[in-house]
């Protein structure tokens, strides 16, 4: 690699969320776009790298690394920057909220989107209709985290938690197209709200807009990606 780190990514997907924290972190890397209109993550060569086949991947000079959130904690403990540090009083609130996002939020989230690969697709509404509840407790709840204004989810500094939760409430609002979506308002959640506005204004973020295509607000009013190469679905 030309640089410490190579993200292979999918415009629209999870990988957006480790491209916004390279780039907040201002850390140089490559791209290689996994294309899924060709199936490209099923591919013998990225399986190799992710055995599971799910985007994203960062090579790094320590080896590839899956999975969102490992991604984002393995990068904020190696530069030590957009969370607590190991020894901080802020760390174990910190964790337990990255770790809620990831194997709750992101997992309830992967239901709601292709519930067809959870159950026979002929009750795939219901599902959806029974997750859509859950995702907004899940939301209130982060609101009211946010409300208390701590170092790692507040307006007015970024860490990895607040990027990942902008994105996947971006997807709230985008995801799945053909389903009702009218569950999901922004407004409910005000604090989340606030720092889903100033992340918008922030470098990294626009730098992700010419990159995949995101429009000029990605977490507020987001629409569908308009990439300049390759395909989100």
């Amino acid at each position: 690699m030309m640089t410490p780190y190579r993200l292979h990514y999918a415009p629209d997907n999870a990988s957006l969320v480790i491209r916004l924290v390279l780039d907040e972190m201002s850390q140089p890397y490559e791209t290689v776009l996994v294309d899924r209109s060709q199936n490209a993550q099923d591919s013998a060569a990225y399986r190799a790298l992710n055995p599971n086949g799910l985007i994203p991947v960062l090579e790094t000079p320590h080896g590839p690394i899956f999975e969102t959130a490992a991604i984002l904690l393995w990068l904020s403990d190696s530069h030590g920057q957009l969370a607590p540090a190991s020894n901080s009083p802020d760390r174990a609130a910190f964790l337990k909220w990255l770790f809620f996002a990831s194997n709750t939020l992101h997992a309830d989230l992967r239901i709601l989107f292709y519930a067809e690969k959870y159950i026979d697709p002929k009750q795939a509404e219901p599902l959806r209709a029974g997750i859509r509840p859950r995702l907004r407790t899940h939301l209130k709840n982060l609101d009211a985290v946010a409300a208390q204004t701590p170092d790692w989810l507040n307006a007015d500094r970024p860490s990895v938690l607040t990027y990942y939760i902008a994105c996947m409430m971006r997807w709230m609002a985008l995801y799945p197209s053909n389903a009702d979506r009218s569950w999901y308002q922004l407004a409910d959640t005000p604090y989340l709200q606030r720092i889903l506005t100033q992340l918008e204004m922030r470098p990294a973020t626009r730098t992700a807009i010419a990159a995949e295509g995101l429009g000029a607000t990605p977490f507020t009013s987001p629409i569908y990606a308009n990439p300049p190469e390759g395909s989100a679905i």
